[in-house]
């Protein structure tokens, strides 16, 4: 049957709703309806939906310069490079547009150092559950297992072992392994943080070895986490790291930031049309900038507090799991409850949350939300789960 979208091509289940405008924390459809929106692109829209400082940025950039091909430096490429630096333990940049295109440039970076370095080691140990992008490589490094079926075959070169089970890490080390690369906190796997003795076990191992750490926080980084980037909180350093999602706010850009000695690339080796673009540079120093004011963190973390305490609160009333997570990407376990269907529900209800595995719920709502925002969803979740349960 013919219908409204045909020219789409069908790559999600999509609901039969456009959105046409948004506001904070709000998203408005085509007949006027506001949804509560507590997925945020998928930890996208740090600032919420066109906050001023990307409406400012955006247009001011335009007015100026908008691409001046990546050939050449632009003057917020510059600047957005130097905020990274300085907030973080790294010391160089390479900004692209998506965060599976950054930990490809991550892998290839690893892979070069390897050569130079390692007597052409180039092997990953990456971790089940892991999910770090839809290109070949990236679905490779990935241990999500609907991907292991498609595509093959997929790029070779990566072991994949048990999260935070470091014996495992380290009976998968070989003499061609040149890197160790994980998420802080896996979302796609339900929002599962690594513990803190794990990664600075993975630290040590890396140090003992010769490998380097590869942080992959294209959705914890830019202070999802109530840090600036999530490896703060674990006490380590690593050796590389790749940004997206929350870096644009909503606009296509990403980075991968190393330290000196691991940046051995050479001109020609990597590349991208729209790579440091200033329309984009701009809009994520602009958002770097509010992150970095002293009042933002204590912020995220005070939302963090009240929504962990909400839905412990929820949990407890309705025999649930545990809460998982930190800053502002949390998960609840839903139990026996179907995560997807209340995920319906909510939606029915106006109110926008995702479900990433059947029994968890994830919570990444902008980083700038009100406290009646938080109680708002928590009541319609209260709802949901109170008719369910009757049910």
């Amino acid at each position: 049957m013919k219908t409204a979208y045909d020219s789409i091509m069908q790559i999600a289940k999509r609901p039969d709703i456009v959105f046409e405008l948004g506001e904070g924390s709000w998203l408005i459809d085509s007949q006027g309806n506001r949804y509560l929106d507590f997925i945020q692109g998928w930890a996208v829209n740090t600032l919420g939906h066109c906050p001023p400082e990307i409406t400012e940025a955006l247009t001011k950039q335009a007015t100026r310069l908008i691409n001046a091909s990546p050939a050449f430096y632009n003057g917020p490429m510059v600047e957005c490079a130097d905020m990274l630096v300085k907030h973080s333990v790294f010391d160089q940049v390479f900004f692209a547009n998506s965060g599976a295109e950054a930990n490809e440039g991550a892998i290839k970076l690893a892979r070069k150092w390897g050569k130079v370095n390692k007597n052409g080691a180039y092997k990953f140990i990456t971790f089940n559950g892991a999910f770090h992008g839809r290109t070949l490589t990236t679905m490779a490094a990935s241990g999500k297992a609907a991907f292991a079926p498609m595509f093959e075959p997929k790029t070779p070169g990566f072991t994949k072992v048990d999260y935070n089970d470091l014996a495992a890490v380290e009976a998968a080390i070989d003499d061609q392994t040149v890197a160790i690369m994980l998420e802080p906190i896996q979302g796609e796997a339900g929002v599962i943080p690594a513990e803190k003795a794990f990664m600075q076990g993975l630290r040590k191992l890396a140090d003992e070895h010769n490998l380097l750490l590869v942080v992959d926080e294209v959705q914890t980084g830019v202070g999802r986490t109530g840090h600036m980037f999530g490896y703060e909180a674990f006490g380590i350093e690593p050796d590389v790291m790749t940004l997206g999602k929350g870096l644009g706010g909503g606009v296509p850009i990403s980075a991968l930031l190393a330290k000196s000695s691991c940046c051995v690339f050479e001109p020609g080796e990597q590349g991208g049309t729209y790579n440091g673009n200033p329309l984009m540079t701009s809009v994520a120093l602009a958002i770097l900038t509010r992150l970095a004011e002293p009042d933002f963190m204590p912020m995220v973390n005070a939302r963090s507090e009240q929504l962990t305490k909400e839905l412990d609160a929820l949990s407890a009333k309705f025999g649930l799991g545990k809460v998982r997570g930190m800053g502002l990407i949390l998960a609840l376990d839903t139990g026996t409850l179907d995560a997807n269907v209340i995920s319906a529900k909510c939606m029915e209800r106006r109110v926008l949350i995702n479900a990433p595995q059947t029994h968890a719920l994830r919570f990444v709502p902008a980083l700038n939300l009100t406290e009646a925002e938080i109680t708002q969803m928590v009541s319609t979740l209260d709802e949901v789960m109170t008719e369910m349960t009757a049910a």
